[in-house]
């Protein structure tokens, strides 16, 4: 696949998850209004917690940006798309279980869908050896 696509794919996927997780950081109800979602009160600093670890998702992409327009290491980012698909897999299974089980609002869902895209492009792009030749 042509490395402005691939640089473009961990552009979109890191600046969503980065800033994601910040604003979770520091401004969770601000976020969740933004996203037209809602938790109960006292689970707030759960989410800022839980932004960390998006920030961390996001900046594991923009790692690989960095790779990918330096040239080569094709081998340090399959190793990124490995470890964030199964991020990715674990948080979309979780929260279209929690959907289905009505312990999170349908909104949510469209978490669940964007991970599981992501899941989805890496999954193909590490079997038909996307990242062999970058």
């Amino acid at each position: 696949m042509k490395s402005s696509i691939l640089f473009a794919y961990h552009l979109l996927a890191g600046f969503s998850d980065f800033a994601t997780g910040a604003l979770l950081l520091i401004a969770p109800v601000f976020t969740l209004a933004l996203m037209r979602l809602s938790v109960p009160t006292d689970s707030l600093p759960f989410l800022s917690f839980i932004g960390a670890f998006v920030m961390a998702v996001g900046l594991s992409y923009l790692y690989a940006a960095m790779l990918l327009r330096r040239g080569g290491c094709s081998s340090r980012i399959e190793a990124i798309w490995v470890v964030t698909a199964l991020l990715r897999g674990s948080v979309a299974s979780y929260v279209t279980f929690a959907v289905l089980a009505g312990a999170l609002v349908r909104g949510w869902i469209v978490i669940a869908a964007f991970d599981a895209a992501c899941v989805a492009i890496q999954a193909v792009g590490l079997r038909r050896g996307w990242l062999t030749h970058v």
